[in-house]
């Protein structure tokens, strides 16, 4: 249910409504703007007359919504969300540039390709610390000192980083970390997004590997749910019977998303193909589609790789993309954050 405040409403009528919905167990989720306001009442509201709220003072109007995702829906917030990491700004005319390696090897291959994107222009670094791999047999990432190495990594650089988490039960390692993401066979570990929702970490969520989209916002709505409203959602490719890449990127999806709900939403070029020519003109289709960043793998020796070698791309290869994406950027007018 959505109700639509007066312009310039009266305070304690509005105070008295939010005390009229909670009493009833329901919870708030608040979109103030300029000329209106807007509360979003979530929960069970099927037996609610909305004659109850709509003969209150400071009611304009009260419209239910159709749509299982509540606290991501756009009705609700009508504005777009910015997301801050460390005075790094992702969404609303901002883009957000996500780059290192699939995998954290060594802290010599970290801090190299820590100093190379940063020199590019990536105002984040990317790197995994736990692996989810399809093989119980391939490398598994450093675990531990894997975000050890990130730390390190940040130091030296100022990058704010983004790792993987895999398991609850490694929540307290991520304590420094700055964005936690959730990986595509997590998108549905009810239990884990449950958990990242009461804490105070941004969360990136991707999509899972044959999600449809409203199954993947209802994923984020486990995280909304528990009152962390910092999320970046991240398309990286569905599974589909083409077999000519790695995954299929459904670009399609950044509008729809754009329309259906107010997070920002970045774009992982790199595991939607499988393939390093591809990482080029799909950085290119995700700006043109109204992305908010991208995520891109860079390794400095791709042919050594521990982890997705054959999708990472080299320091010198990210240097010219990132020319291209500066330009772009500007172009659209937004700003390189």
């Amino acid at each position: 249910m959505i109700i639509i405040l007066k312009q310039n409403a009266d305070k304690e009528s509005v105070e008295k409504l939010r005390k009229n919905i909670t009493a009833r167990g329901l919870t708030i989720h608040e979109s103030i703007g300029e000329f209106a306001g807007i509360i979003g009442v979530v929960g069970d509201t099927s037996k609610i007359d909305m004659s109850t709220f709509a003969s209150l003072d400071c009611v304009n109007d009260i419209k239910r919504v159709s749509e299982p995702y509540k606290a991501a829906n756009r009705k609700f917030h009508p504005y777009d969300t910015m997301v801050n990491v460390a005075g790094r700004i992702t969404g609303e005319g901002h883009f957000t540039v996500m780059a290192g390696p699939c995998s954290v090897e060594s802290e010599e291959q970290i801090i190299e390709v820590a100093n190379r994107v940063k020199l590019a222009g990536a105002t984040m670094l990317r790197g995994g610390a736990y692996k989810p791999r399809s093989s119980p047999y391939a490398f598994q990432g450093l675990k531990g000192d894997g975000i050890d190495l990130l730390l390190k990594a940040k130091a030296i650089t100022g990058l704010p980083i983004v790792t993987e988490i895999t398991n609850i039960g490694n929540i307290d390692l991520f304590s420094d970390v700055d964005i936690i993401q959730v990986g595509a066979r997590n998108m549905q570990n009810f239990d884990l997004l449950y958990e990242l929702g009461h804490s105070d970490k941004t969360i990136l969520l991707k999509r899972g590997l044959c999600s449809t989209i409203e199954e993947w916002l209802m994923s984020v709505e486990y995280i909304l749910s528990g009152g962390n409203n910092n999320v970046i959602l991240c398309e990286r490719g569905i599974r589909t019977y083409e077999n000519a890449t790695r995954n299929t990127l459904d670009i399609s999806a950044v509008p729809i998303i754009k329309r259906l709900t107010h997070l920002p939403v970045i774009v992982d070029p790199s595991h939607a193909t499988g393939k390093t020519w591809l990482v080029d003109p799909l950085t290119k289709a995700a700006i043109s589609a109204g992305a908010d960043g991208v995520m891109i793998e860079v390794h400095n020796n791709p042919s050594c790789a521990l982890c997705d070698g054959a999708q990472s791309i080299t320091p010198d290869d990210f240097d010219s993309i990132m020319k291209e994406v500066k330009r772009r950027v500007l172009f659209e007018g937004k700003v390189l954050s």
